[in-house]
C-alpha cells in the first residue's frame, strides 16, 4: 500500500510502498477512505509522544473508512461495514475500561502513536469490538474523519468535563480545530462564547459557527481582564485548546469563583510544566480539568445533534488534499495559519 512514512523523529517524511497490513485477530483492517491531519500527529512526527517507539511510522489517528477485513475474533463487524473510532482505542479489559472510561485505557491502541496509523491506503486497528463505531448512512467519510480527535474530544469536554449549560460563559483560548469545535458545541448547549486567538481570520469565523464574543490576544492590552470584563466577573468554563502555558495561565485567571478550567490543549516540550496560579485556584475554589478523547460508547449523542442539524462539524473543514500534498501539510503543522481542519481524502 502508498503511506506516508518517516524514519525518526524530526526525520524526512516520504511517500512509500509498504507491506499491507493483516488484521490481529481482535481487529480489523479499514480501508481509509479520509483522515484528519491534526497537530497531535507533528508532535509525535517531533518525538513529543512517548508512545512511538518503532520506525519506520506511519502518522495519522482521525480516520473514517469501510472495513476491508476481519479478525477470527470478530464477531459484529464485517467487510463494507462503514465506521469511524476514537483516536484513543480502549483494551476494553483494564480497570478504566470497566468504569468506562476506555479514553484513558491502561492498554490503550493509538493508531498513528502506539501503531501505524491513517495516512495511508489502510490501517490496522485492534480491540474492534471495543471501539469502531457505525457511521450514520447520511454521514460522508470526510466529516467522520474530521471528528476522530478534535471534535470528539472537544464533545466530551464540553458536555461531560465541564458539564456546560446554558447561559453560562465560556471562554474558548486557541481557535484551532479544538477550538473552533469546543466553539461550535458550546454554542449548541446555550453558551455564550468568549472566542480568544491571535488570528482575525480564526476569529471572525468563530463568529460564523457561534461565538458571542471575540478577543484578539495580540491587539487586547489584557485579554484575561477583557474577558472578565465580557463575562461580568469572569468566564463559567474556560478552555485551552491550543496547550500553551500562557494561555493556560490566562484560562485560569479569566475564571470566576467556583469556575472550571478544562486542558484539552497537550502540553508538551517546554509547555510540560507551567507555573500555574495556584493562589487563586485556592481563593476561588477553581476547578481544573484535563479532557482526553471520548470514549466509543459516548458517539450516540454527538451523531444525534449532528443528524439533527444541531451542529454542523462539516464547516470546520478547511480543505481536501492528497497524501502527497500532507508531507507539506504536517511539517508546517506548527505554523499552521489557515482556518479549519485538513483532510486527506485522496489516497491514489
Amino acid at each position: 500500500m502508498k503511506a506516508v512514512v518517516y524514519e525518526k523523529f524530526k526525520g524526512p517524511i516520504s511517500i512509500q510502498k509498504v507491506d499491507d497490513p493483516a488484521p490481529v485477530n481482535d481487529g480489523v483492517i479499514i480501508k481509509v477512505e479520509a483522515t484528519g491531519i491534526c497537530r497531535s500527529d507533528w508532535h509525535g512526527w517531533m518525538g513529543h509522544d512517548p508512545d512511538i517507539k518503532n520506525f519506520p511510522h506511519i502518522p495519522g489517528h482521525e480516520l473514517a473508512g469501510v472495513i476491508e477485513e476481519t479478525g477470527k475474533e470478530v464477531k459484529n463487524w464485517k467487510e463494507g461495514d462503514r465506521v469511524t473510532l476514537p483516536f484513543v482505542c480502549g483494551c476494553g479489559n483494564c480497570p478504566q475500561c470497566r468504569s468506562g472510561n476506555h479514553q484513558i485505557c491502561d492498554n490503550q491502541f493509538q493508531p498513528g502513536f502506539t501503531n501505524w496509523g491513517s495516512f495511508a491506503e489502510y490501517v490496522s486497528i485492534h480491540f474492534a469490538e471495543t471501539n469502531l463505531v457505525r457511521l450514520p448512512d447520511n454521514l460522508d467519510f470526510e466529516t467522520a474523519a474530521s471528528l476522530g480527535c478534535r471534535f470528539a474530544t472537544s464533545f466530551r469536554a464540553v458536555r461531560d468535563v465541564a458539564k456546560v449549560k446554558a447561559d453560562q460563559w465560556v471562554a474558548v483560548h486557541g481557535c484551532g480545530g479544538v477550538g473552533l469545535s469546543a466553539i461550535m458545541i458550546a454554542a449548541a448547549f446555550g453558551a455564550k462564547v468568549i472566542a480568544i486567538d491571535i488570528s482575525k481570520e480564526k476569529l471572525n469565523f468563530a463568529k460564523t459557527i457561534g461565538a458571542t464574543e471575540v478577543v484578539n490576544a495580540n491587539e487586547s492590552e489584557n485579554p484575561v481582564e477583557q474577558i472578565i470584563e465580557i463575562s461580568n466577573g469572569g468566564a463559567h468554563v474556560s478552555i485551552d485548546a491550543l496547550g500553551n502555558k500562557i494561555i493556560c495561565n490566562n484560562s485560569i485567571s479569566s475564571l470566576r469563583k467556583r469556575g472550571k478550567h478544562i486542558q484539552i490543549g497537550l502540553m508538551v516540550g517546554e509547555n510540560s510544566n507551567p507555573p500555574l496560579p495556584m493562589g487563586m485556584v485556592i481563593s476561588k475554589e477553581l476547578e481544573i480539568l484535563g479532557s482526553h478523547g471520548m470514549q466509543a460508547h459516548k458517539y450516540d449523542e454527538m451523531f444525534k445533534m449532528i443528524t439533527e442539524g444541531k451542529l454542523h462539524p462539516e464547516k470546520l473543514i478547511g480543505k481536501k488534499i492528497s497524501l502527497e500534498e500532507s508531507i507539506a501539510e504536517l511539517i508546517g503543522m506548527d505554523k499552521y495559519t489557515g482556518t479549519g481542519v485538513s483532510i486527506i481524502n485522496k489516497f491514489n
